[in-house]
């Protein structure tokens, strides 16, 4: 059974904030509103919830994964970062950016890209997901909430709840969050490229 929480996007209610919190621990999967879309999200390495998640987004296996993170010290547990990649990333985080660095050793192996051994991880500016992040205390498994055969996300909490009825087992309303993608940069031999311009303006980081 789904459940539909209204979470104020300004001062997210603890409590609800909770019961998302136990149902990621539980290996259930989440909606969620981010700063950029809403996104579907699960525990770091729960391969059950993982394959759900390909189901209902209707995903192949090369399809990766984000880690979505609540300050730079998870980013550091989970990607090589350089000192120069780090002043970058302190400058431009949280915000609607996805990184992607070399993995450390801490990221699953079918989390990281297959052949370059990297993984995409982000920081949301977005006070309901770094209220779940803050009070999980881990990384979460995530992607963007993009039904099969559509190229915008889904933006309603409500129509998220009708079309995802059944399938998983928590929907957070925080209200009108865009429907604009992260800017998408991979730093390579520690040199940012844009790999997406979305929401994020990349100006910044490549002239960094």
């Amino acid at each position: 059974m789904t459940q539909l929480y209204q979470i104020h996007p300004e001062n997210p209610q603890l409590r609800l904030v909770r019961h998302a919190v136990t149902a990621l621990e539980a290996g259930k999967i989440i909606a969620y509103p981010t700063d950029s879309a809403y996104a579907l999200g699960c525990r770091i390495g729960d391969k059950a919830a993982l394959e759900r998640i390909r189901a209902i987004r209707r995903l192949d296996k090369s399809h990766n994964f984000t880690l979505v993170c609540r300050d730079l010290s998870d980013m550091g547990q989970y990607a090589k970062v350089d000192a120069s990649v780090y002043r970058i990333l302190k400058a431009h985080t949280p915000g609607p950016y996805t990184f992607i660095l070399p993995a450390s050793k801490e990221v699953p192996r079918k989390l990281q890209h297959p052949k370059r051994k990297t993984i995409g991880l982000r920081i949301p500016d977005n006070n309901i997901a770094m209220a779940i992040l803050s009070e999980y205390n881990a990384p979460l498994m995530s992607v963007t909430l993009i039904m099969p055969g559509e190229s915008m996300p889904l933006t309603d909490a409500e129509v998220i709840y009708e079309t995802l009825e059944n399938q998983i087992e928590i929907v957070i309303d925080g209200g009108f969050c865009g429907t604009e993608p992260t800017s998408v940069i991979e730093f390579v031999d520690n040199e940012p490229y844009v790999r997406r311009e979305g929401k994020g303006d990349v100006v910044g980081i490549m002239t960094s």
